[in-house]
């Protein structure tokens, strides 16, 4: 008999079922993927206030040593070598082929000194390719997964909730940096970083904080109904980030999918030192690429779904990667990949939605952009 995996859980599980979260099972993780409110208050609480998401089950991968840049340098897409101390960059592990193991974000703490946050349903297979791929660099690597939370504190509110619970002078860490602190007198790392397309942070602190510092957070951001913050599950994080138009792996990115297909060549560093993958993605760059990722609003009646077929002039050329109705913007819409030719604006298709062909149009991403304060 083959071993079934054992479901894991975030040190906030109770926490959920407490408030009524429903539970789903997500890349083997036990996971809310919605609450009471209802997944459309979560995403439109998030957008005019705050919303607050578990995301412990991210994996984290410490990397120390003297060669600690110029390894990572070495298996990611991005320029580690431009970062500067409480600096983060979005990154790709990348194969030789030039597609994606995973999507990430790289913390410099220090030149001998990153950390890596990776997705979870790709922790143990990513840990096994950084390994692989360690020879005799002088640095340390420890998959510290479990050593962490991370909560992601999100929404124009966000700073106004979180401010009051640090001495951290939240407002002066820029979009992508970070600082190492205290959040209601628990060590903590802060980040201005988060899968929203809204300001906010994401802290990350010991796992056994995790249920003080979700409660503390909650409550600091109690101002009254219907403007405070609520948590929010899987479901308002995915349509969130398909407001903003941003990549899901194992979606818009995979092992089939390159970084220039999905419209990522801004963290492929061809001009960098030698990483893998980079002589395949400068032949591609070359060449120019056979299919792009784009965004399309549905223009009749009918929801585009993940995996449904996409069709121009009759024929299928591609399918759906993300679909669903977006509820802050209140419009029906999706990703998908379609020839480069017909990778334009304005460019109608039609989206196969159980059997009947649903017309729609190539639109502009990311759909949703905040306004700067």
């Amino acid at each position: 008999m083959t071993a079934v995996a054992e479901i894991k859980r975030t040190p906030l599980n109770a926490v959920h079922r407490n408030l009524g979260g429903r539970m789903v099972d997500f890349g083997g993780w036990d996971m809310p993927v919605q609450y009471p409110a209802g997944t459309v208050e979560e995403h439109l609480r998030t957008r005019r206030a705050a919303g607050l998401f578990d995301v412990s089950h991210m994996g984290e991968i410490d990397v120390r040593g003297a060669d600690a840049i110029a390894f990572v340098n070495h298996i990611t897409s991005n320029d580690v070598s431009k970062l500067v101390d409480g600096q983060a960059q979005y990154s790709a592990l990348t194969t030789p082929e030039g597609t994606v193991i995973d999507d990430l974000l790289v913390y410099r703490f220090s030149e001998d000194h990153l950390l890596l946050v990776v997705n979870a349903g790709t922790t143990e297979k990513d840990w096994a390719w950084i390994k692989s791929h360690h020879k005799n660099e002088a640095v340390e690597l420890k998959n510290v997964s479990a050593d962490y939370c991370q909560l992601a504190i999100q929404g124009p509110r966000a700073l106004e909730i979180l401010q009051p619970l640090t001495d951290l002078p939240l407002s002066e860490i820029k979009y992508y940096h970070f600082a190492e602190g205290t959040v209601d007198g628990v060590e903590a790392i802060v980040s201005r970083t988060g899968y929203t397309g809204e300001d906010g942070f994401e802290v990350y602190a010991a796992a056994n904080m995790a249920g003080r510092l979700w409660q503390k957070l909650l409550d600091a951001g109690q101002f009254g109904s219907g403007d405070g913050v609520l948590p929010c599950g899987l479901a308002a994080r995915n349509t969130l980030r398909l407001e903003a138009g941003m990549a899901l792996y194992g979606h818009e990115i995979d092992e089939t999918t390159t970084l220039l297909e999905a419209n990522l060549g801004w963290i492929c560093k061809l001009n960098k030192d030698d990483f893998v993958g980079r002589e395949r993605l400068a032949k591609q760059k070359e060449a120019g690429v056979r299919r792009r990722l784009v965004g399309f609003e549905v223009k009749e009646r009918g929801i585009a779904r993940d995996e449904q077929d996409v069709l121009i002039n009759g024929q299928r050329v591609g399918k759906v990667t993300s679909g669903s109705p977006a509820p802050y913007l209140k419009k029906n819409i999706g990703m998908a990949y379609v020839p480069t030719e017909f990778a334009n604006e304005g460019q109608q298709i039609q989206i196969d939605v159980r059997g009947k062909l649903v017309g729609a149009e190539i639109v502009k991403t990311p759909f949703y952009k905040r306004e700067k304060q």
